[in-house]
């Protein structure tokens, strides 16, 4: 029965309704402007940055709005499940998944206090956190990845509620 769930996007818990918002995210990080552009690694380190960097702005956007805040949990266990199943398709083996899994989500939880502390200043501090943050193949692009950065935390706070959950910000 789960595989059928699986199959056509049906779950318990509400992560179906969130998967144009995680394909958004998705997108978004794997835009190549980041990497040839912006100087941000093309790596399985550089992309999985984007990737939960551009979640982390995700998060803290749906943070400050009551009818999504509790929506960023079944976000997360999407970002959860794609990143096992990449830790997976890469040979990690089974013992080691869960360990690795927690890995990421302290990273992920790292970035999102680094991002929402670097938004509330302004400034060189989206810069700092970039720096601390994302693997650059060119640190001295740094600022061109946090002014993209910036202007997608501008786009994600004017939003509506509602085309955030369809993934409608880009």
């Amino acid at each position: 029965m789960q595989l059928l769930s699986r199959l056509f996007g049906a779950t318990r818990d509400g992560r179906g309704s969130l998967t144009a918002l995680w394909a958004r995210v998705v997108a978004i990080a794997r835009d190549p402007v980041w990497y040839r552009d912006c100087g941000v690694a093309d790596t399985l380190e550089g992309r999985y940055d984007m990737v939960s960097t551009v979640l982390a702005l995700v998060l803290l956007r749906m943070e400050r709005a009551p009818a999504l805040a509790a929506r960023t949990g079944p976000l997360t266990e999407l970002f959860v499940a794609e990143m096992d199943g990449q830790l997976r398709q890469t040979g990690v083996g089974d013992l080691m998944v869960g360990k690795q899994v927690g890995k990421l989500m302290a990273s992920l939880g790292g970035r999102t206090g680094a991002y929402r502390a670097a938004l509330a200043v302004g400034g060189s501090e989206l810069v700092q956190a970039v720096h601390r943050n994302i693997t650059l193949r060119d640190e001295s692009r740094a600022g061109r990845v946090a002014e993209r950065l910036g202007a997608l935390a501008d786009r994600l706070a004017t939003a509506a509620d509602d085309a955030i959950l369809a993934g409608d910000f880009r």
